[in-house]
């Protein structure tokens, strides 16, 4: 019986551990071709000499599947648009993007440095812009050649960047810049054939080890195991996802539609602005009409 993505030539970058690894793996079992994008830094970005991307592909071949690693550094123009160019040029097509890749800087934010605030953003938010658009440069030109395209993207955003998380100020700002670039995206891409969804998952990897969890796996059902997050990704990948534009949260075996960003109630005076005075008072009117937010992840 053929896979869910059978055929299918798919890039998931950061994919050399937790939720990437996860995703290759589940991916390459559903008959896709993946190419196996990892740096090989440590959480919080520093370079290290472990190659994790060959240690997936060597999976995925013992699998019998099909895979190729790929270092690439997705935050850097030249060289996201030379991985999109790796995956075309050993398969002859690509079907899926899945950004995944990104690093920790924790710190409150009166105490972060610039180089804290920047590298996190870099690898977050431009590490998943650059690909994406170097891939959809790929598929619209296919298109404007007549040709069918079924482009898929997922990208990666986090209960953070939905939320926000006390001491993760750099991660949840280029997390919500990741859930409104799925919104961006699929608006402006979707004439190509392009489709774009978003996740937050809720899983245990390195970067929400000792954070949110601990580092030991319980035994029997295993809610935050990272591939608990994978079916979602493989379906959003494949030629059956007919839905763009939405971010889901998951988390174990539930999976929560976003509502997303929607204008609210509101106050008006007839032919007029407000006066100073009045802003206050009308204010205070809208926040009693609506829901009360979410509580940022580690407030008191």
């Amino acid at each position: 019986m053929p896979g869910k993505c059978d055929g299918q030539v798919v890039i998931v970058t950061g994919a050399g551990r937790g939720l990437g690894r996860a995703h290759a793996l589940a991916l390459a079992s559903e008959g896709a071709f993946v190419l196996v994008n990892d740096l090989g830094v440590s959480r919080d970005g520093e370079s290290t000499e472990f190659s994790p991307a060959d240690q997936v592909v060597s999976e995925i071949l013992e699998m019998g599947g099909k895979a190729e690693a790929n270092s690439a550094d997705v935050a850097d123009w030249e060289q996201a648009e030379k991985m999109v160019s790796h995956a075309v040029e050993k398969w002859g097509r690509l079907d899926a993007l899945i950004c995944n890749a990104g690093f920790l800087r924790d710190r409150m934010l009166v105490g972060m440095s610039e180089e804290e605030w920047d590298s996190v953003i870099r690898v977050h938010l431009k590490g998943h812009f650059a690909p994406a658009r170097h891939a959809a440069v790929h598929w619209r030109n296919l298109a404007k050649e007549g040709k069918d395209v079924e482009g898929r993207i997922v990208m990666t955003s986090s209960g953070a960047g939905l939320l926000g998380s006390v001491g993760q100020g750099n991660y949840a700002a280029a997390k919500a810049g990741i859930a409104l670039l799925v919104i961006q995206t699929s608006a402006e891409w979707g004439q190509y054939g392009i489709k774009v969804n978003g996740i937050a998952p809720d899983a245990r990897t390195r970067m929400t080890e000792g954070v949110f969890y601990e580092s030991e796996t319980p035994r029997g059902w295993d809610e935050k195991d990272p591939s608990n997050v994978s079916p979602l990704v493989v379906w959003l990948s494949s030629r059956d996802c007919n839905v763009t534009g939405k971010m889901f949260e998951i988390s174990g075996g539930k999976i929560n539609l976003c509502d997303g960003w929607r204008h609210g109630p509101s106050e008006e005076v007839e032919g007029r602005k407000f006066e100073v005075d009045e802003i206050g008072g009308a204010v205070n009117k809208l926040v009693e009409r609506i829901l009360p937010p979410e509580n940022v992840y580690g407030s008191r």
